[in-house]
């Protein structure tokens, strides 16, 4: 017994250790499923029950669409050059043109196009109870407001069918393309179509006046633009020609004369100074070689070829050559003083002083030329002048006639401009081409866009199923109770004895049945109802094989002539009573001495089943009124022998059943019988147990299948360890047989509750 108190201790008294993580288990995830089955299948038939409810009251919406294509191209003969597109400009100019379908003056033109102000399907058509019941609402509120006039009235009507054609249309782009779709949705059908068709009609017409509109205002701004250019215009050309006459700025092939003459003396200027040079060039030439001396000049003289008698210069000068060269031959063979040598230095003589004096001629024929091209110049020279003193008084004049001239050229090109806008305005206007085309129809829809009945009732069916998984699984996750035996095992470490099924209401502990009409001091008693005798009128069931091997468990644990067992359980109405009386039908009716116990001293559940316990009982045999065997009764079936309760209340039970008057009972009983049963009260509510413990060898506890909390059951066996201690084992009554299965692990013995049938010859109802 202490070696099991240790191992009791070192599992109920262990510090509580994270698992380690382990990966989901589809068999016990299956299990958690098919256990909750119910559950979920509930919510889900609520939900969809919830789903055709909102089919029945919703009505029906239909929906039309029509999808416009806007398309500059359409325009294109209109423009000479098409405008540049980007995405960027497409993108703002798609989204421009939604806003313009979703906008208010466009609902409002539909409104009037299609008389939506007075048309009652439209202003109030059928609605869920919600929006019905805010409508009216709204209604009863109104009734309060001021009155307003037939003129006030029809505008509100219109806006609010403005207001709410603009709540039930839809306008938006198709992708990435140059369509917008637009769509609207009514309770009839043949609304539907036809404001989606007025809404793409004025959508096209708005366009168009838009366009129009547009155009008559720049052409209105233009032709008053213009008459105001033409004045001005035709002003500074005026002014230009008023300007030139005065300071007499002439023009002729474009330029100005005055600006034509010294243009021209410039180039004359140019000229002679050119030839000015040229001349004194050769003058300066022809000087330096007259002055070098006559032979001198005539051996390095080159004559000119267009002088007139460079001719006759050079014939000379090719003689004194050839004398030269003949005088040096003769001088050379015969000497100077040779006569021929004479003559022919006497010829070179007269020949030299001829060509040098035709050089000297020469030269101041160049001297001449020089002195008439230097006066030419100064003469030019001197024209530029003058002529450069008046053209910068005409320059001056000049730039403020550039002046008038370049305001009279922009202005009379800003007017050609303008007037090349107007004419273009002016085609553009009597041109009825949007840029915009239908190209998919609305028709009336056949059948309604909402509510769908498939989707509704999917969506119903799957909120359901997750509306049932997330409450099953909050229950998963809240299950606190003992369903199986490795509940028992995981949580307390004592063995599991069995389970006892829940019984038919054939009676409940605390009736009061089977009573006759004997004398009440008989010492013979009969226990009522049924339940309390099962293991006797159904020895082949599964209930009274839980108690055979609650039997056997403790026959192998508690050892010694005579065994005193008490059956606890941690809170009222767990079946304690019950199981204690069929443990002691069954030891009595295998032929073992057996006294049952009634120690439940305020709850008296066992004593109020018997039939004639008047005269005494427990109470009165610990306080030695009478031998305690006087106030014992014997079960006609099972001949088993029953100490009841006393019929009074005492307040310190707990003193009674730990006194030496309990104990000299005890010890007396076991001299006597060799099962000693005693129905204890709970554990949880008052201390008669834990007072009665070191009398007893061992205890049974009893728990209530599904409903027992294991962490309630687990701490008061911590707080009661010696109980804990001489635990023989833990049967769960009341168990659902059906729904056991349920809870077992993959491959637990509870998955085959259901083949055990045929080994239990009797059924318990």
């Amino acid at each position: 017994m202490h070696q099991r108190s240790q191992q009791l201790d070192s599992h109920l008294f262990r510090d509580d250790e994270p698992r380690e993580e382990r990966f989901i288990d589809l068999e016990v995830l299956a299990a958690a499923i098919w256990r909750r089955a119910w559950l979920i299948a509930l919510f889900a038939a609520l939900g969809v029950a919830l789903g055709v409810a909102y089919l029945l009251v919703t009505p029906p919406v239909y929906t039309a669409a029509t999808r416009i294509l806007i398309d500059e191209n359409l325009a294109k003969f209109t423009q000479e050059e098409p405008p540049v597109s980007s995405n960027m400009r497409i993108d703002s100019m798609m989204s421009s043109e939604v806003e313009i379908l979703k906008s208010a003056q466009l609902a409002r033109t539909v409104v009037l196009a299609e008389d939506l102000q007075n048309n009652e399907a439209f202003l109030n058509p059928p609605k869920a109870p919600v929006a019905w019941l805010k409508s009216q609402a709204r209604a009863v509120l109104s009734l309060f407001g001021p009155s307003k006039s037939d003129r006030q009235t029809e505008e509100a009507n219109i806006g609010k069918a403005t207001a709410l054609l603009q709540q039930d249309v839809s306008a938006e782009r198709v992708g990435r393309s140059l369509v917008i779709q637009v769509s609207f949705s009514a309770s009839d059908p043949a609304l539907a179509g036809a404001i989606t068709r007025a809404y793409a009609d004025a959508y096209l017409a708005d366009q168009l006046e838009a366009n129009f509109d547009a155009t008559q205002r720049a052409m209105t701004w233009l032709q008053g633009r213009l008459d105001e250019l033409r004045q001005s215009s035709q002003t500074a050309a005026l002014e230009v020609e008023q300007y030139r006459a005065e300071h007499g700025l002439t023009a002729s092939s474009g330029e100005l004369i005055s600006e034509q003459q010294l243009s021209d003396l410039n180039s004359q200027l140019i000229l002679a100074r050119a030839e000015t040079a040229n001349a004194r060039a050769r003058y300066e030439q022809f000087k330096s070689i007259i002055e070098s001396g006559a032979e001198n000049a005539v051996r390095n003289a080159t004559i000119p070829t267009e002088q007139p008698n460079s001719t006759l210069i050079n014939e000379m000068k090719s003689r004194y050559l050839t004398i030269s060269s003949r005088l040096q031959d003769v001088e050379a063979q015969f000497g100077e003083d040779h006569p021929q040598a004479v003559n022919l230095r006497r010829e070179q003589g007269e020949l030299e002083r001829q060509i040098f004096r035709e050089l000297e001629q020469l030269t101041e024929t160049y001297r001449n030329e020089y002195s008439v091209a230097l006066a030419r110049e100064e003469s030019l020279s001197g024209n530029v002048g003058t002529m450069s003193d008046e053209s910068s008084e005409t320059g001056k004049a000049l730039v403020k006639l550039r002046e008038l001239e370049q305001r009279a050229t922009t202005l009379a090109n800003l007017y050609q401009t303008y007037l090349a806008r107007y004419e273009e305005a002016s085609q553009q206007r009597s041109l009825p081409i949007a840029k915009a085309r239908v190209i998919s129809q609305a028709e009336d829809p056949v059948g309604p866009s909402s509510p769908s009945r498939t989707v509704v009732l999917a969506l119903s069916l799957v909120l359901g199923l997750f509306a049932g998984g997330g409450t099953a699984a909050f229950q998963e996750f809240r299950e606190r109770f003992f369903r199986t035996s490795e509940d028992v095992r995981d949580a307390l470490g004592l063995k599991f004895l069995g389970y006892l099924p829940l019984l038919g209401k054939t009676g409940r502990a605390g009736a009061k049945g089977g009573r006759n009409d004997r004398p009440q001091n008989e010492k013979t008693v009969t226990v009522s109802p049924n339940i309390l005798r099962v293991t006797k009128d159904a020895p082949g069931s599964s209930f009274a094989e839980t108690m055979r091997n609650t039997r056997h468990s403790a026959d192998l644990l508690l050892h010694g002539n005579s065994r005193v067992i008490g059956f606890v359980s941690v809170l009222p109405d767990e079946g304690k009573t019950t199981v204690a009386t069929n443990f002691a039908c069954l030891t009595a009716a295998s032929g073992a001495k057996t006294l049952l116990i009634d120690g439940d001293l305020r709850g008296r559940g066992l004593s109020r089943s018997l039939s004639g316990t008047s005269g005494g009982g427990l109470v009165e045999a610990i306080a030695g009124d009478k031998h305690w065997p006087n106030y014992v009764r014997i079960d006609r079936a099972t001949q088993m022998a029953i100490l009841p309760a006393s019929g009074r209340h005492f307040a310190h039970t707990s003193e009674l059943l730990s006194g030496p008057g309990m104990q000299k009972l005890i010890d007396e009983a076991r001299r006597m019988f060799s099962y000693i049963v005693i129905d204890l009260p709970p554990l949880g509510p008052v201390i008669d147990a834990k007072a009665f413990e070191p009398m007893a060898d061992g205890f049974v506890i009893v728990t209530e299948w599904g409903a027992t909390p294991r962490a309630l059951l687990r701490s008061t066996l911590q707080s009661e360890r010696r109980i804990a201690a001489k635990a023989i084992g833990v049967i769960l009554n009341k168990a659902d047989m059906k729904k056991l299965a349920r809870y077992a692990t993959p491959g637990g013995a509870e998955s085959y509750v259901g083949r055990y049938g045929a080994y239990y010859g009797d059924r318990v109802e």
